[in-house]
C-alpha cells in the first residue's frame, strides 16, 4: 500500500510503481519503463492493478504489458481505468489457454460480478482459472467506511 492506494502485480514491477508514486509520478509512467518477462518462448505478460481510495469510494487502474510478437521484439502496453461500482469488477489474467508458447490474454479486462461473500468469490475465480496455468490467487475485500479488510490467498502448490 502506498498512501491511499493498493498495488497488486504479478512481478517485481510493484517496486517500480511504488517508487514512481513516491516521486509524484503515475501508475502509467511507472509501467511505461517496464516490459514483459524475458522468459522465451512465453514472454509472460506483466499484469498490474492499483486501487486509489477516496472518501467512501475508489477507482482502479489495470495494465498488461506483453510482447508485441512471438519473438519478443518489443512491448505492447495496455492501460485500463475504471470507477467503482458495487458488485462489478474487471478480470485480467496472464494467459488464455495452454499452448506452446502459451497464448497471452487478449482484449479488454473481462467484466465480472463480485458477490458480497469473499469465499464464494475466491472459489469461483479459482475454479474458473485454467488448471494447467493457475499458480496463485489473491482476493481482498475492503470495507470503505472502516478500512478493515478480509483477504484470501490460494496457492496451487500449498
Amino acid at each position: 500500500t502506498e498512501q491511499n492506494r493498493l498495488i497488486v502485480t504479478n512481478g517485481d514491477q510493484t517496486d517500480t510503481v511504488c517508487s514512481f508514486l513516491k516521486e509524484g509520478k503515475t501508475f502509467r509512467e511507472a509501467l511505461e519503463t517496464r516490459a514483459f518477462e524475458p522468459d522465451r518462448p512465453n514472454f509472460t505478460p506483466r499484469i498490474s492493478g492499483m486501487l486509489t481510495f477516496g472518501k467512501g469510494d475508489f477507482s482502479y487502474e489495470m495494465s498488461i504489458l506483453k510482447s508485441i510478437d512471438d519473438v519478443g521484439s518489443d512491448c505492447a502496453r495496455y492501460f485500463f481505468s475504471y470507477p467503482s461500482k458495487a458488485g462489478l469488477g474487471h478480470f485480467l489474467h496472464t494467459y488464455v489457454t495452454d499452448g506452446s508458447p502459451i497464448p497471452t490474454f487478449q482484449g479488454e479486462p473481462e467484466r465480472i460480478v463480485i458477490p458480497d461473500e469473499i469465499d464464494a468469490f475466491t472459489s469461483d475465480l479459482w475454479e474458473n482459472l485454467d488448471s494447467q496455468n493457475k499458480i496463485s490467487l489473491y482476493v481482498r475485500y475492503v470495507d470503505l467506511e472502516s478500512g478493515r479488510y478480509e483477504e484470501r490467498l490460494v496457492n496451487k502448490n500449498a
